[in-house]
């Protein structure tokens, strides 16, 4: 699958960008995975938060946020992480978290990473070399597990 990939700081994202985010994130974390929660938190917005699209034509099929490690305690944070439902199957995600390193390699060379993950997925994150940082626990009804990737 070709997609173009964007990383922007927030305060570069135009208006449809993060609607298209917003609306993809609504429609995946509410509305399929049945998550009634704050999806607007207050960081998609904050410190040096980048943004990763991937865009395909004019759609947004893939996308998470980045959090910056001065924000989170010294680690860069991944979050929001999504493929839409039109491209699972296709290998998108892994295109995505190698994109995804070599951004985070380039704005926080050597800046440890932290995500939470859904515990279905913590096989996927240990390829890319993430290990289990702390106990299985509930978010909003799904077993998550905090992982954690050395970088340098």
């Amino acid at each position: 699958m070709t997609v173009d990939w964007l990383c922007k700081h927030h305060n570069d994202l135009g208006k449809e960008q993060l609607y298209a985010i917003l609306r993809l994130r609504s429609e995946v974390f509410v509305v399929e995975q049945k998550c009634a929660y704050q999806d607007i938190d207050d960081q998609d917005l904050a410190g040096d938060t980048q943004h990763l699209m991937g865009w395909q034509n004019d759609q947004l099929v893939a996308y998470l946020r980045l959090l910056d490690p001065d924000s989170q305690g010294g680690d860069v944070v991944i979050g929001r992480v999504i493929v839409a439902p039109v491209a699972r199957g296709t290998g998108l995600g892994h295109q995505m978290m190698e994109e995804t390193l070599k951004q985070i390699d380039d704005l926080w060379p050597e800046t440890p990473i932290f995500l939470s993950a859904q515990a279905h997925l913590q096989k996927y994150y240990e390829r890319y070399g993430f290990v289990v940082a702390g106990k299985e626990y509930l978010e909003d009804g799904i077993p998550h597990t905090g992982m954690r990737r050395a970088q340098g």
